[in-house]
């Protein structure tokens, strides 16, 4: 079988292109197939030709989306898919099972051998009857294909095998291969022949044609066919075709034959028997010619749609007549159609005008009540418009319209509804009063015109004119009722009053004007009220008797800040009264009515009063507080001499206050606009009356309530201040009163220190004697002051005190640590303690051992080690270590305590004992000296002497 390398397809959709056909129109992918030397790769181009390409070459294919199109290779033949700088290639090379390791492909011209053996031959199928080769690897011509004509269907059959030949050599034959070639059409069949024929049939062996147009009549397997129905002495034209599986062949060449037979005569023409507006109907004679048991058939033609050209043409069995002479005949006229665009205008409650379009001979309208559903013929003429009259009025009324002519009568139109005008409405009755007439309105009523159908939605329209000369009438009402309230008329005055009625057509004649006359009214608006100032409180408020109406019962005085809060305050037939209770500088407005029988007349305009301005009121919440609402920083505030005063600011009464006056007792002291005051250098623990009054342009006001207050005693001197205890990190101070009588239950104490910022910091605040500062920085310089503070308030503060806090002593040392060494020696070690604040660390090692009851010293210096020598064998010793701080500023040693003592013993063995804080074996070195053996005498008696000072401090602190 042959081998197939699967590819992208080529853009033709069949082979892959070659360089010529590759164009840059869409994104593709180029597959270049590696033709190697001495090879050559076939491809079919686009027309279908086979092209041969020798090696070595590179054959580029487009791959519209990158997969490897079909590509056929020889047996023996494998293909391989590589990647090349991202471009895919195709590289064919002989199978290692069908060509020996010897073949190569790329031969050069002088080197001949034997060419390749080839497996089987392969065929790329050209058409229907041609098979190509394959192309063989090797020295081969330009052309390595050839072409084997074969029969359409080729029985299965083998060819002869090709070999290949190099250089006059002929190389062995290749296995023999079976084939079958393709099935295809027939080929073009010979024209039909006629065998039989009659006056209306023909028997063929083949074909038929006519005017180029041929109609199929036969398909099968027959080789004849006898075609019927055919006329008498007429030529028919024919040919056939063959048709298999694979297609149809061409046709053959057309052939003629002609029916048996002689023509008919020409027939009689129809003749018109009857005709309407769309119709006719025609008869016609049948042939003499033509027996009783022939059977004729005839065809009748009609030439056009207006004027009918009837012919005739008869056939029997075997014949067809010629056309019959022509006949004219014409349809009869049609009924009209019904009148077009009826209309109806100049509408009155009596006629109406129609109209039509639509032009004929006559024309016929009928017209009825729709009530009566009776139609009634009005008019029947050439018109086109006609006048409708001696109607009632708001009928309805039907109209339609019909046509007629020589045709009939057209159908009617569609019904066309026309309503008569409603006439003006009739006159009405005069209108007259309902009930009693009053001042001011009145009631009126009035029938309307005769009832009837022209009275329906009728309008009514009330006019008034007053009877002074040139008054014109007025309408106060339009409406669909026959009653009416009419308003807003004068007391005690006549009025004219008539009223008419309105419909669709218009309004009507006006009814008879009739007088009606309004009762008595309440008095007229009253004058403005006049205002007299008496005082700030008081007003009397005086008005004229009114004038404008009768028998006055009483006047009403309403009084009040504004309008809304304005209140009855007078009822009575004085015209004056007097208001009082007022406030100074204030807006107040009253108004007057008059009342009578009729009831109350208008108030008059409104009058506005302002009171004017006085002194300021009392003043209130006058009192003493603990602390100054308005403190200033250069003033100190003593409550043993100061008196700090507030009150609630009083009513101006009209005028800004401009001062205050506190009296206490026979001094005065005035003050500004403020609601509060200061009075100082007054005398402690002492009593005093005082009273305030304000003060405006208008004077004085007066004095409030005496208010009895009392200064406090002075205040407690501050303490002495003293240093009990100091440490490195504390201070505890103490303090006290040189004269105990200043002291008290309740007195408390203020201690202040000063800060970073040299502010002072308050740090205790009771009732103790003593604090003790916590948390300091060691020989640091500390500012204290202190201040008492009792029922009389707050005393001065004292002096400012320094105090410094003392050094701190070097820490405790972890216990030594001791190594044996070589001999009887041992290294003791000890901790670090790094310099304080710029003082240098020394270290004092101590030992206890053999008959010593005390600890010797045996070392002082800055270093953390020393070692011990000459020590005794199997001994108990124990050493302890302390650090001293050397005081630079002041040359003196501080020393910290002892630490804790490292126990050992030394022994003969050569391991290293490492000695634990509390136990430890090490051997012992050479014993104190005299001079080092004094100075730890003398250190201990030191140490004993500060702490003893030490312990007297403490005592007396507490």
């Amino acid at each position: 079988m042959d081998q197939m390398l699967d590819l992208p397809p080529p853009l033709s959709n069949e082979v892959p292109m070659m360089h010529h056909m590759i164009n840059g129109d869409a994104p593709q992918q180029v597959i270049l197939v590696q033709v190697n030397p001495g090879e050559t790769f076939t491809i079919r181009t686009e027309d279908g030709a086979l092209q041969c390409i020798q090696g070595p070459a590179e054959v580029p294919m487009m791959s519209p989306n990158g997969s490897i199109p079909p590509i056929h290779v020889p047996p023996g033949y494998v293909s391989q898919v590589t990647d090349r700088n991202g471009s895919g290639r195709v590289v064919v090379t002989p199978h290692s099972e069908c060509y020996p390791p010897s073949y190569s492909p790329a031969l050069s011209p002088s080197h001949h051998i034997h060419p390749p053996y080839l497996t089987h031959p392969h065929f790329i199928p050209a058409s229907h009857t041609s098979y190509y080769p394959p192309v063989s690897p090797g020295d081969m011509p330009p052309h390595q294909f050839y072409q084997h004509r074969l029969p359409p269907i080729y029985p299965e059959g083998e060819l002869h095998s090709p070999h290949t030949v190099c250089n006059s050599m002929k190389g062995p034959s290749s296995d023999a291969r079976a084939f079958t070639t393709h099935s295809a059409p027939p080929d073009t069949p010979l024209p039909p022949r006629l065998s039989h024929r009659t006056k209306s049939s023909l028997t063929l062996q083949w074909k038929g044609k006519k005017n180029s147009i041929f109609r199929e009549y036969y398909v099968g397997h027959q080789r004849h066919c006898k075609v019927m129905g055919l006329c008498p002495a007429v030529g028919y034209t024919f040919r056939v075709a063959a048709l298999n599986d694979i297609g149809t062949s061409g046709f053959s060449t057309e052939v003629v034959f002609n029916t048996t037979g002689s023509l008919p005569q020409t027939s009689l023409p129809p003749r018109l028997a009857q005709a309407g507006p769309s119709w006719v109907t025609l008869e016609w004679t049948r042939p003499n010619s033509c027996s009783n048991e022939e059977v004729v058939t005839y065809t009748l033609e009609m030439q056009d749609e207006t004027k009918v050209l009837n012919s005739l043409i008869t056939c029997s069995g075997e014949w067809r007549s010629a056309p019959s002479s022509l006949l004219v005949c014409k349809t009869t006229p049609d009924r009209p159609g019904p009148p077009v665009n009826p209309a109806v205008n100049a509408v009155t409650y009596h006629s109406f005008c129609v109209t039509w379009g639509r032009k004929v001979n006559r024309y016929l309208i009928h017209l009825c009540l729709c009530s009566e559903s009776q139609w009634v013929t009005l008019y029947r003429g050439p018109e086109r418009k006609h006048l409708c009259e001696d109607l009632k009025p708001a009928t309805s009324y039907s109209l339609r319209l019909s046509c007629v002519n020589v045709g009939g009568q057209s159908l009617c139109s569609d019904d066309l509804t026309v309503r008569t005008h409603i006439p003006p409405p009739g006159r009405c009755q005069p209108p007259s009063t309902v009930g009693n007439v009053k001042h001011k309105e009145m009631t009126l009523q009035w029938d309307g015109p005769l009832c009837g159908e022209e009275s329906e939605n009728v309008e009514f329209s009330l006019e008034m004119c007053a009877m002074e000369e040139g008054s014109e009438p007025t309408e106060v009402y339009c409406g669909s009722k026959t009653e009416c309230t009419v308003g807003n008329l004068l007391p005690g005055t006549t009025y004219r009053f008539q009223v008419r009625a309105a419909n669709s057509a218009g309004y009507g004649p006006y009814s008879e004007s009739v007088e009606i006359s309004t009762a008595a009214g309440p008095p007229g608006q009253c004058s403005p009220p006049a205002i007299n100032v008496r005082s700030h409180t008081c007003a009397d408020v005086t008005w004229e008797v009114s004038h404008s109406g009768i028998d006055i019962s009483e006047y009403r005085l309403d009084w009040g800040r504004d309008l809304d809060s304005l209140e009855l305050v007078y009822s009575g037939m004085e015209t004056c009264f007097q208001i009082s209770n007022l406030e100074a500088s204030a807006d107040y407005c009253c108004r007057l009515q008059a009342v009578n029988q009729a009831g109350a007349g208008p108030y008059s305009d409104l009058v506005m009063y302002r009171t004017p301005a006085a002194a300021p009121d009392v003043v209130s919440g006058f009192c003493c507080v603990d602390h100054p609402l308005n403190p200033t920083d250069n003033e100190p505030f003593s409550h043993s001499t100061c008196l700090a005063l507030t009150w609630d600011e009083p009513h101006c009464n009209g005028a800004e206050i401009t001062s205050y006056c506190i009296s206490i007792g026979d001094r005065i002291f005035t003050t500004r606009n403020e609601t509060c005051h200061i009075i100082r250098d007054l005398l402690p623990d002492s009593e005093y009356s005082l009273q305030i009054r304000a003060e405006n342009e208008m004077g004085p006001g007066p004095f409030s309530q005496i208010l009895t207050v009392r200064t406090r005693p002075l205040p407690p001197s501050p303490p002495r201040l003293e240093c009990a205890a100091v440490g490195p990190q504390s201070l505890k101070l103490r303090w006290g009163f040189s004269s105990r009588s200043q002291l008290t239950d309740d007195t408390t104490y203020t201690l202040q220190m000063e800060n970073r910022n040299q502010r002072f910091v308050v740090v205790y605040r009771g009732s103790s004697h003593t604090f003790k500062l916590q948390r300091l920085s060691e020989s640091s310089q500390y500012r204290f002051r202190i201040q008492a503070v009792s029922e009389a308030g707050e005393g001065p503060f004292s002096e400012t005190y320094t105090f410094s806090t003392t050094k701190s002593l070097p820490q405790t040392l972890k216990a030594p640590r001791v190594v044996q060494l070589e001999g009887n020696a041992c290294e003791v070690t000890w901790e670090s303690i790094p310099p304080m604040r710029g003082d240098r660390i020394s270290y004092v090692l101590q030992v206890l051992g053999g008959r010593d009851s005390d600890y010797k010293q045996v070392y002082k210096g800055d270093e953390t080690s020393f070692q011990l020598s000459g020590l005794q064998w199997n001994t108990d010793y124990r050493v302890r270590v302390f650090a001293c701080r050397r005081c630079v500023d002041t040359l003196q040693e501080l020393c910290g305590s002892f630490s804790p003592s490292a126990h050992f013993n030394l022994r003969r063995s050569d391991a290293t004992l490492a000695v634990e804080a509390d136990i430890t074996r090490v051997p012992m070195g050479k014993t104190l000296t005299d001079e080092q053996f004094a100075g730890l005498i003398v250190f201990g008696v030191a140490s004993l002497s500060v702490l003893m000072a030490f312990l007297n401090v403490c005592i007396k602190a507490f």
